[in-house]
């Protein structure tokens, strides 16, 4: 029955991405012991999963649809990126399997709709990865990573407009052409993430700048743009009219893209950066509200002044602990 399922399923893939699948999959790739096994252990996740979905498996499963799993699997990913954050390796592989759990959901609910299966989620991946690499599996050269990106960034792009012409998809704006170099970045990701794909895309065929000065300085052009229009509309008005607050939105949103592009450029993620930048205001902010706890007092109701200190000594307090750790993971080594 499940046979005939996936068969179904695997029809739904357009004529053409089933050549490129063939012809991609006729790359010879050696398996070893570990591929095996990795392979046994998928199998039986995936009719674990199938089974929680049956007749008489798990009510909530069965409840489940892709919608409401969307906040499992964003959540699932930032756990990942904790754990990774962590060092533990046993919760670091424990919540890659819980993202992976959630990939087999998402195909067996499609598989059930007859949409795709598993199966054809990992075919396609495989091909894709044989079809993007031609410089491992075919007679393209790449001597370094740029020239890597470069190409991977010509196929993605030749792939997209063959998709739109099968499907006789127009442009998503008159300003957007079919498979051009950004319109693999969807628009419902997060702006951050946005931000950071469009710049890292654009870099990828050369439209990037040629050192970090330039951007830095670009930072500081938009700084100083913020800082005009603020002091300009309360000179006039006194308080920020409507007008006036659409071009600070606009403003700010290029203060923090140039920002986004100073991480990108640097080779750091910057919802990474600034996840970290928020896990060490809350230990910061922990901080000054048990100091002053244990003095007897309320942090919100302690003068300006009074909370400056404090911040400051809940930095040096960090700085004091991260010296420490260092230390003793020196002593370690040796």
């Amino acid at each position: 029955m499940r046979r005939k399922s996936r068969e179904r399923s695997s029809s739904k893939l357009a004529p053409t991405a089933h050549a490129r699948i063939r012809a991609t999959t006729r790359v010879r790739i050696q398996t070893n012991a570990r591929d095996k096994l990795a392979g046994k252990w998928f199998e039986k996740l995936v009719a674990l999963q199938a089974r929680l979905r049956a007749r008489n498996g798990c009510p909530w499963d069965r409840e489940q649809t892709h919608e409401s799993l969307r906040k499992f699997l964003i959540e699932e990913t930032y756990e990942v990126l904790d754990a990774m954050e962590s060092g533990d390796a046993r919760e670091f592989s424990g919540e890659l399997g819980d993202l992976m759990l959630q990939i087999i959901f998402h195909a067996i609910l499609a598989e059930e709709a007859g949409k795709f299966s598993i199966s054809d989620v990992i075919e396609t991946v495989h091909s894709k990865m044989v079809r993007r690499h031609p410089h491992v599996f075919g007679d393209t050269k790449a001597v370094n990573s740029s020239e890597v990106l470069k190409n991977w960034e010509q196929i993605k792009a030749s792939e997209r407009a063959e998709a739109d012409a099968e499907k006789k998809k127009p442009p998503q704006d008159r300003m957007e052409t079919a498979g051009g170099i950004l319109a693999d970045v969807p628009r419902s990701f997060p702006a951050v993430l946005e931000a950071y794909q469009l710049t890292r895309q654009a870099s990828r065929i050369g439209f990037d700048w040629s050192d970090l000065s330039g951007i830095l300085d670009k930072l500081g052009e938009e700084k100083r743009e913020l800082q005009s229009l603020v002091a300009a509309n309360r000179a006039s008005s006194g308080r920020v009219g409507q007008q006036s607050s659409s071009r600070i939105e606009e403003e700010v949103g290029d203060l923090l893209f140039a920002g986004v592009n100073i991480a990108r450029f640097l080779g750091i993620d910057p919802e990474i950066a600034l996840k970290k930048a928020n896990r060490k205001f809350r230990v910061r902010f922990n901080y000054m509200e048990a100091a002053a706890a244990a003095q007897g007092s309320q942090f919100a109701e302690l003068p300006r002044e009074r909370k400056e200190e404090m911040w400051n000594r809940s930095k040096a307090a960090e700085q004091e602990k991260s010296s420490r750790t260092k230390k003793m993971d020196e002593v370690g080594n040796t």
